[in-house]
């Protein structure tokens, strides 16, 4: 059955692509990726004899895991790090940090249009939460203190997402190779 196996890495292929585009609006294509293919793993697992080859290796799972881990910690900590030049204090930068989260799960389910909604909650989740960190800083900032530093929090998450983006295609291509390799080498 290489040529399902095959079939099944095509899809792979297309589908992948798509969650490694949705990486960019701040969605966890990534994630989506990991899951695809070890769901289509398991899956061949039905019609595969039990003497053959899985068609990804365990030791890919955890490389890709690990790479979409790098990507998470470089999206979430840019904005921190974009608040810190912004020339936020340590509380701005946690306040990016959290504010960040919590705003692609509140934009999730508060901005009902699918994908925009977390990543117009992440983006003003990290503005407001670099403007909160900054106001509990010190008594006497005022609003207009915690501009730059906010502005600089958000430029950090767009990057973020951005920097992430080349995680997601690493994984994507490892697992597409991994995929294609083990049927089209029984095919050809």
């Amino acid at each position: 059955m290489s040529w399902l196996d095959l079939l099944l890495a095509v899809c792979f292929i297309l589908l992948g692509s798509g969650c490694t585009a949705i990486v960019l609006i701040g969605l966890p294509g990534t994630w989506i990726m990991i899951a695809l293919a070890f769901g289509i793993t398991l899956l061949q697992r039905v019609w595969a004899p039990a003497d053959s080859e899985w068609l990804v290796a365990w030791w890919v799972f955890v490389v890709a895991i690990v790479i979409a881990v790098v990507g998470e910690v470089l999206e979430f900590m840019a904005g921190a790090l974009g608040a810190k030049k912004g020339g936020a204090s340590k509380q701005g930068m946690f306040g990016a940090l959290v504010g960040g989260f919590g705003g692609t799960i509140l934009g999730t389910f508060l901005i009902p249009v699918p994908i925009v909604g977390s990543l117009i909650g992440a983006i003003l989740g990290c503005g407001v939460g670099a403007v909160i960190g900054e106001l509990r800083a010190a008594p006497d900032v005022r609003i207009q203190d915690t501009i730059k530093p906010a502005a600089g929090a958000v430029v950090g998450r767009v990057l973020g997402a951005v920097a992430k983006f080349p995680c997601a295609f690493v994984v994507w291509v490892m697992l597409s190779v991994a995929l294609v390799l083990e049927p089209a080498r029984k095919l050809f």
